[in-house]
């Protein structure tokens, strides 16, 4: 099945005002909800650059959040975007590491206690 002349969407958007700097910037995120959403905002409200932080839900039929920062001294919003993306990343790969070695040794518990 070809999917040629088939546009997809975006993942990501950039919206922007007219004439606004790039301190001040909307980021819709299609297929996304709550979970990335309110997660995301946490860790880019703990940069101290960051002035406001904020996302909301277009609709609850529609999967995808506006999601809005603003920082301080005209740093470019994409900067604390990518490292809140970082951060959030890294602190879920240290949560599924420290599960799996959880869980690893659980089960090797479990064989010692049945030998």
């Amino acid at each position: 099945m070809a999917t040629e002349g088939v546009s997809r969407k975006p993942v990501l958007e950039m919206v922007q005002a007219e004439g606004a700097d790039e301190s001040c910037v909307t980021y819709v995120m299609h297929d996304e909800d709550h979970t990335l959403g309110n997660s995301l905002r946490y860790m880019i409200m703990k940069n101290p650059e960051v002035e406001f932080c904020g996302y909301s839900i277009t609709h609850p039929s529609e999967s995808k959040i506006n999601f809005r920062i603003q920082t301080k001294g005209g740093l470019p919003a994409i900067e604390p975007f990518r490292r809140g993306l970082t951060e959030l990343n890294d602190l879920c790969q240290h949560v599924l590491n420290t599960f799996e070695m959880s869980v690893k040794a659980y089960e090797q518990q479990s064989f010692e206690d049945m030998a």
